[in-house]
């Protein structure tokens, strides 16, 4: 079996095969695409536009990302919409009306949003199921004072920050004005046997890694061999789930111990909102009100909302591993320019299955790591979303490069650890050194005596800039 040649390394003067403007909304990805086709005419491609709501702000800086995407085109060839999460989609909610003056052609999504896949109704279900339960709790979690708790309700108010907007919107209406945006066609993609391809532009080949179509991939949050770092158990969430649904009045919850026409409401039990004349109650009531205080952390509704970090964390690693994520291969050079979305563990995982037989040579989604230059670092450089063995290393290009959008001071507000993680920032250097790009960068900010982390031409960056809008974009030449 034939096997493809080494890439090759860009001539000094090599021209730019693509042009990527990295929006700087710190936490949420947008990223604007330029290839130019064999006609001289411009193909433009979206890859998401949003904002987490916990950015002071957001919608606003969203509101100035379409409008520098009206001035530079008036068209969109391709939108493509990676996964529902806030932070990926809610421009196209949010500035739905601006977006009207923007013709788009097609937009590209996951196979995960085809309402007619049965395998994407199912986790469906289980989305719908999980957000249920998590507003739920997140209700209960608010009401209570409970020290033991607070970490829980800060971790899931911060996750439920993907799934509404600041007035309560679901992501899913933003998935759907995506949808609804294409005057053309709208591709629900998976990994095929064959790239795609795109009239005009020979030398591009799209490769579609993910999302996986095994379940099994979908639902892996860690392997410790492949992080940076440690990650954490997940349990007890199908418990909370069906706790949930009971108290909502929906299907009887199969873990409770008792019928429920029995027992009295622990609130009423300690409010004395009970029949005090009744002397085993009126004892309960006693005994409760006296150890209360001390061993509050031991009630079982306590330790139910407490599996909802859990939850929230499975709904998330779910989202994230059903990540559209595209490889864009130039056929001359062999050069690849990878954007991961929010991809985790699993979807990584699944690429060391996935090949392709292009020309009658075999590609294989290692390979196309080993000549990726561009990286668009998933989900802001957390540590669970770039794997080690199977993932950076294998990324070996002389000419490698990565951009992470990431703002760490505002991912310290909502308090989510480290974020980008600094062994993961450690790894990218030891590859790129000053060839790593961040959102937050003192440069892209405007920052006063900063300068261009690196000169260019640079190996397969063959221009780098700045908006003249302190901290909207960088942008770079890719060859």
């Amino acid at each position: 079996m034939a096997t493809r040649k080494t890439a090759k390394r860009a001539s000094p003067k090599a021209p730019a095969q693509a042009t990527v403007r990295f929006y700087c909304q710190g936490i949420g990805d947008s990223h604007l695409l330029r290839f130019q086709k064999a006609d001289g005419k411009d193909f433009w491609m979206l890859i998401d536009c949003g904002i987490h709501t916990s950015v002071k702000g957001g919608p606003r800086t969203v509101d100035a990302i379409v409008a520098d995407i009206s001035s530079a085109t008036d068209r969109l060839d391709v939108v493509v919409g990676t996964h529902e999460h806030w932070d990926h989609l809610s421009g196209f909610w949010t500035a739905r009306e601006a977006f009207k003056n923007i013709k788009v052609d097609e937009v590209w999504v996951g196979w995960t949003e085809n309402p007619e896949d049965a395998q994407a109704q199912e986790l469906d279900k289980f989305k719908g199921k999980a957000l249920a339960a998590l507003q739920g709790a997140q209700d209960k979690l608010s009401k209570t004072d409970s020290k033991h708790l607070a970490a829980v309700r800060d971790g899931v108010n911060g996750l439920l920050g993907f799934h509404f907007g600041l007035e309560g919107q679901k992501v899913r209406a933003c998935r759907d004005a995506l949808v609804g945006m294409a005057s053309k066609k709208v591709r629900y993609l998976a990994p095929s046997k064959r790239p795609l391809t795109i009239p005009g532009l020979p030398n591009l080949r799209v490769y579609v890694m993910g999302p996986p179509r095994d379940e099994g991939y979908i639902s892996i949050r860690e392997r410790k061999s492949e992080m940076y770092g440690l990650g954490q158990a997940l349990a007890r969430a199908e418990s909370l789930m069906a706790a949930m649904q009971s108290e909502d009045g929906g299907a009887q919850d199969s873990s409770a111990p008792f019928e429920p026409n029995m027992g009295i409401e622990l609130e009423a039990m300690l409010n004395g909102a009970v029949d005090l004349a009744d002397e085993s109650i009126r004892r309960t009531h006693t005994l409760l009100k006296a150890s209360y205080l001390d061993e509050a952390y031991r009630r079982i509704d306590y330790d139910w909302l407490s599996a909802s970090a859990e939850l929230a964390l499975q709904l998330d690693d779910r989202t994230n591993n059903t990540s559209l994520v595209l490889a864009f291969e130039f056929v001359d050079t062999g050069r690849v320019m990878l954007f991961t979305a929010d991809a985790q563990v699993g979807n990584w995982l699944s690429w060391q299955d996935l090949s392709w037989t292009v020309d009658g040579a075999k590609v294989s989604g290692s390979e196309l790591l080993g000549r990726t230059v561009l990286l668009k670092v998933g989900h802001h450089g957390s540590e669970n979303a770039t794997l080690k063995e199977k993932g950076l290393e294998l990324m070996n290009h002389p000419d490698f490069s990565a951009f992470i959008p990431t703002n760490k001071e505002d991912a310290t507000k909502v308090k989510w650890g480290e974020m980008p993680y600094e062994p993961i920032l450690e790894a990218l250097d030891a590859r790129a050194g000053k060839r790593v790009l961040r959102a937050d960068d003192p440069w892209a900010q405007h920052a006063t005596g900063s300068r261009a982390p690196f000169r260019a031409p640079s190996g397969s960056l063959r221009a780098i800039r700045r908006s003249n809008t302190k901290g909207l974009w960088v942008e770079v030449d890719v060859s």
